[in-house]
């Protein structure tokens, strides 16, 4: 890896470039990498950014098939970041930041291969019948992001398991997929989309789906939504044993960027039907909290002696 060295201007300038992007449109993943040092600072901001990109392109208004035209572009030019093939100086600064940032850190740029297969899902319209299905489109779209800020992060010397920290970053992911796919119910359908599994939908009387501010007539919405929220927080629980193979910075990002979607997922779940009048969210200062929390090392101290008792 290396040192944490002045940089050449126009690679300071990119990663500016990239921090100022994460700032301003990461509104709950900002908390955490705030707490991270510089360098894996500047790698998880160009990482933010590029995905920043690929989503914008599926959640934008051109017409599907220049849709995929521009995601094959991306896909074509982390080709070329992946072929160290982008100069210092090139005028696109994501690319350069993150062209600097895979070499400084071990970064499965793959993963970012998986994240615009996820989004060509969304271009394609596609809907997922049953979890499995709905888990190999968060395994794209999130799981990926996981692996690949694990490559940033690393763990620790002697990290007990760290062989499965790969899949415990994957997990954390999907769990956070699955909070954003509950917030988002409403706006999700309003752009015609339909993630949450058919099959979950039809037991819980909401095939017809959610286009206004009240469930459908005769369903149980809220038995859905304790439904999955009961799936995310297993999901939660399991992902979380990647914090103790982090050191204490890398380990705050993770507990900070959880931590803020897990409280989102206990307000979703105290009042179900909040998600289908507007987006639930956190207030800063509740935001600020769970990123000090995080800082202090709690949440990893405690899954690291909830995973010594169940080892016991």
């Amino acid at each position: 890896m290396y040192a944490p060295t002045a940089l050449p201007a126009p690679v300071s300038a990119a990663y500016s470039y990239c921090e100022a992007v994460t700032g301003s449109q990461a509104r709950n993943f900002a908390y955490g990498i705030r707490l991270l040092p510089t360098d894996k600072r500047q790698a998880m901001s160009a990482l933010y950014a590029f995905s920043r990109r690929v989503d914008d392109i599926g959640d934008g208004a051109l017409a599907p098939d220049a849709k995929l035209a521009r995601l094959e572009e991306t896909r074509a030019l982390l080709g070329r970041i992946r072929a160290e093939e982008i100069d210092e100086d090139d005028t696109d600064p994501v690319a350069v930041a993150l062209a600097h940032a895979a070499r400084r850190f071990p970064i499965p740029l793959g993963g970012l291969d998986e994240l615009i297969d996820g989004v060509l899902m969304d271009v394609r319209g596609e809907t997922y019948e049953t979890w499995d299905d709905l888990k190999a489109y968060c395994r794209c779209v999130a799981g990926a992001i996981g692996r690949l800020s694990l490559g940033v992060f690393g763990t620790t010397a002697g990290a007990r398991d760290a062989e499965r920290a790969g899949e415990y970053a994957d997990t954390l992911g999907l769990a956070l997929q699955l909070t954003n796919i509950l917030r988002d119910v409403r706006e999700d359908a309003g752009n015609g989309r339909t993630y949450l599994p058919a099959e979950d939908l039809a037991k819980f009387g909401c095939a017809a789906g959610f286009h206004g501010d009240r469930a459908p007539e005769g369903s149980d919405f809220a038995g859905l939504v304790h439904h999955e929220v009961r799936r995310a927080r297993a999901l939660f629980a399991e992902g979380y044993r990647l914090l103790p193979m982090l050191d204490r910075r890398s380990g705050a990002c993770v507990a900070a960027m959880a931590g803020i979607y897990r409280r989102l997922l206990d307000r979703i779940e105290r009042e179900p039907e909040a998600v289908l009048r507007g987006r639930v969210s956190l207030p800063p200062h509740e935001k600020a909290y769970v990123a000090v929390r995080g800082l202090s090392g709690l949440d990893a101290r405690t899954i690291s002696r909830q995973s010594t008792r169940r080892r016991m």
